[in-house]
């Protein structure tokens, strides 16, 4: 039976759809796993998001994607999201990536291991630690897997700690254009719409306004209810040969969700960035986030890979320098 690890990934599922002459007649779904429950499997299919009552499911398994992204696949990839999230303080190590930004989210203060570093392995994971130490924060690398597999071997013989797994997901922007009536675009952040943002992050520094506004292609959507902003996003375009919408930060206050209103958000940011040639999206979200999962499977977004974010454990961490 398929488990909430299994989220995210490609799955077939033969279910009990009638009796015939006293034997079961079985139905394969093939598809994402976009949720799980204790009564039922969400999953994403090519003709339509289905739902299968657990008391339905005969036998259910992960199968392999359909086509495994190639490493130059990934990489573009992750140089885009890099792109579309800038941190303000950067640095290299050959082709990896040393990013800092306050500590405001992983992604923007953490190295990106990806290419030839220029030096051995080892090496590599010595001068990122002491690069972080020199700015008073922990060592974070996020790996993306399979890619980085051989960089989080090392990292597992060093004691590093891994954070929540998060899926890098992406999908035809076609399917997200439509009407949005009432969204509005901004070039930057207003005062509510970073209220509602700093809601859940708890914390906006100084570098968080870099990050969300650094992209040159970026937009804040905001829709209100009378005075109150109710829903938010943001969108950044990026890439020059493959144009690429990353989507990020898309926000309901709790009163008004299970409303759409994140697909309105959505479609207004794809509109946009059609506008200026993107073709495809792409999002990272966690796998314990099942419900925004859930949403973005029926939007069309399937698993293109997948990466850790991994920590120095704080007994490791060398002194900064004086």
């Amino acid at each position: 039976m398929l488990r909430r690890q299994d989220v995210g990934h490609r799955v077939v599922i033969r279910r009990i759809v009638g009796v015939r002459n006293g034997r079961p007649l079985y139905s394969d779904a093939l598809g994402e796993l976009v949720a799980v429950d204790e009564t039922k499997l969400t999953v994403a299919t090519t003709n339509g998001t289905i739902v299968v009552p657990l008391s339905e499911v005969h036998r259910a398994k992960r199968v392999p994607p359909q086509r495994r992204p190639t490493a130059a696949d990934v990489i573009a990839l992750e140089l885009a999201a890099d792109a579309a999230w800038p941190a303000p303080i950067r640095g290299r190590l050959g082709d990896w990536l040393l990013r800092s930004a306050d500590g405001w989210t992983g992604r923007a203060n953490s190295a990106l291991p990806i290419g030839d570093p220029d030096r051995p392995l080892e090496a590599a994971i010595d001068a990122i630690e002491e690069w972080y130490a020199e700015r008073g924060q922990p060592a974070l690398i996020n790996t993306p897997l399979p890619l980085a597999a051989p960089v989080g071997a090392a990292l597992d013989a060093r004691g590093w700690t891994a954070r929540p797994l998060t899926f890098v997901q992406t999908g035809a922007l076609s399917r997200l254009v439509a009407d949005a009536p009432g969204v509005s675009l901004a070039k930057a952040p207003g005062d509510d719409w970073l209220a509602i943002y700093e809601a859940r992050k708890r914390s906006l520094p100084p570098a968080a306004r870099h990050v969300l506004t650094g992209p040159p292609e970026v937009r804040f959507a905001s829709l209100y209810d009378g005075d109150t902003l109710i829903a938010a996003g943001r969108g950044a375009v990026v890439g020059e040969e493959r144009r690429w919408l990353h989507l990020a930060s898309i926000e309901v206050i709790p009163a008004h969700r299970r409303k759409g209103l994140a697909r309105v958000v959505t479609a207004a940011l794809a509109t946009w960035a059609a506008e200026l040639g993107a073709t495809e999206a792409f999002l990272q979200v966690e796998e314990h986030n099942t419900a925004a999962i859930a949403l973005y499977g029926t939007l069309g977004f399937t698993t293109h890979h997948s990466y850790l974010t991994r920590e120095q454990p704080s007994g490791a961490r060398p002194d900064a320098a004086c």
